[in-house]
């Protein structure tokens, strides 16, 4: 129990201090126009109050992440809690806070418009492709989770399809329509339902008796039941996105950054919404590692979403169970229809296509789903289909992190913030190493099964040394196209006055 106290304590410090500290850097101005004050359309561009952006932007960026990949992190021991601390505090809350500044800056920019104005047209066109990638993985990924829940705890004898399908259709309705009109409204309330449900964890660790966290001083050993094959670093590292450093946040900011009227409110809601994700995952992985370490009889064979029944139903009287599955659930298809939105958004972004008309939102929206539909199909029809599609979820997410970090990084650079691009300069390298690795070590995702573990590390830190090296080449080359960019665009006008 002293573990998890002292771990919430430095989440909280994180927040009041380091993220503080950034606002100054970033030198935040209240009185500067925002894309939603400036150019309302109805649709995604909607002025909302400050903490309905926050419930909004916490429930979009956490969803199952902090849940199931918090609960299959809690697998490898009391590291998982430092990755989601440590992690969070100076990785993913920082990623999260400038990225989504950024967006705000740049008239609401989706996430590949900001990769592109800072590493590059090539890379812009590569990301956009990746992240609606990432988008439609995402969106599979958060149907079965609730489709899963539903059917083993509420509906036990319906066929397994019928929910996914009626998910994938609200998701529809909720990807076409105005923001404010189903996503404004209703997702505070499942924001609150998300929050009340890890409350209620945190009180069960308190009342019930015999409950002993594990705590770090027990060993930061790999408990993993199949460690041979998943060694902490990198897999650990994948399991634990949402809660600790996840791309898929970046991708959600500019939703957010687009329904927001002041400067001000980033800082509370951009890091604010990612240090409460953390605390909500550091939850569930305390909750996770006492039923490893503690009832391993009830955990053999359970995935991440199917945890969630063996927690709840372990620790909760019977009308709590529920509304904590519930809760769930709804984290997951808030999710799930929000990162299609966003895949609209990119696809619309990069073709410019008009998002008003209703038609040719459908003609964007609807290859998107039926891409997400097949992954759905292979992660219901093989046993560890779930667990594979999740994993190269993960590990996009935290490719994506590292090319947003590294844009953010050429943000800073570029603003002469030079001594400040190591707050982000760390933890892309870190990040790279990781993403290297998991392809390199992992056995039935990557090449583990092939190349000895120690060659894949070693391989993995020389791309990270190549990359960390070519990097200020790379974006000294990108600054230098857009000056010049910018220089015939005003010689241009110029010509054109005369």
């Amino acid at each position: 129990m002293i573990t998890f106290i002292i771990s919430i304590v430095l989440l909280l410090l994180g927040y009041f201090l380091y993220s503080k500290f950034i606002e100054k850097i970033l030198k935040v101005n209240p009185a500067r126009t925002t894309p939603a004050v400036a150019h309302p359309d109805g649709v995604d561009y909607v002025p909302m109050k400050p903490w309905r952006i926050f419930l909004i932007q916490f429930l979009n960026i956490a969803g199952v992440g902090p849940i199931c990949g918090a609960i299959m992190g809690a697998q490898f021991g009391t590291a998982s809690f430092l990755w989601i601390v440590f992690g969070c505090i100076f990785a993913g809350a920082v990623h999260d806070f400038i990225s989504g500044f950024i967006s705000l800056r740049q008239d609401g920019a989706s996430l590949p418009e900001i990769h592109g104005k800072y590493l590059g047209k090539n890379v812009k066109t590569f990301m956009a492709f990746f992240t609606i990638v990432l988008m439609v993985l995402v969106g599979a990924v958060f149907v079965k989770t609730p489709s899963q829940l539903l059917v083993d705890n509420f509906t036990p004898g319906w066929p397994l399809w019928i929910w996914p399908v009626i998910i994938f259709v609200y998701y529809l309705v909720a990807t076409l329509l105005p923001i404010d009109k189903v996503i404004g409204k209703v997702y505070p309330i499942f924001g609150f339902l998300l929050l009340a449900m890890a409350v209620m964890l945190v009180v069960a660790f308190f009342v019930i008796p015999d409950v002993h966290l594990v705590e770090i001083w027990d060993g930061l050993e790999n408990r993993h039941p199949h460690a041979e094959t998943n060694p902490i670093f990198p897999m650990m590292f994948v399991s634990i996105a949402c809660g600790a450093i996840s791309g898929f946040h970046a991708t959600q900011s500019p939703l957010m950054a687009r329904c927001m009227v002041n400067e001000k409110q980033a800082r509370p809601i951009f890091y604010g919404a990612m240090i409460t994700e953390g605390v909500v995952a550091l939850i569930w992985a305390a909750a996770a590692a006492y039923f490893f370490h503690e009832k391993p009889e009830l955990c053999v064979g359970k995935s991440g979403d199917a945890m969630v029944g063996v927690i709840c139903n372990g620790w909760f009287p019977k009308a709590l169970a529920v509304i904590s599955i519930l809760g769930v659930i709804c984290a997951a298809i808030t999710s799930g229809d929000t990162a299609m939105r966003s895949a609209r958004l990119i696809v619309a972004d990069q073709f410019h296509i008009d998002q008003k008309p209703m038609a040719k939102r459908i003609a964007v929206a609807l290859p998107l789903f039926v891409l997400a539909g097949g992954l759905l199909v292979y992660a219901f029809s093989d046993a560890d289909g779930f667990q594979t599609i999740w994993r190269y979820f993960a590990w996009c997410n935290q490719i994506l992190a590292v090319f947003t970090l590294w844009a953010i990084t050429a943000f800073l650079l570029k603003k002469g913030r030079g001594y400040s691009a190591l707050l982000t300069v760390l933890p892309a390298n870190f990040m790279t190493f990781v993403c290297a690795s998991f392809i390199l070590v992992a056995h039935k995702e990557g090449l583990g099964s092939v190349i000895p573990n120690p060659w894949g590390y070693i391989i993995a830190g020389i791309i990270t040394l190549v990359g960390a090296s070519a990097a200020p080449f790379w974006m000294q080359k990108n600054r230098v196209i857009q000056r010049d960019k910018r220089l015939r665009k005003r010689r241009k006008k110029g010509a054109g006055e005369q």
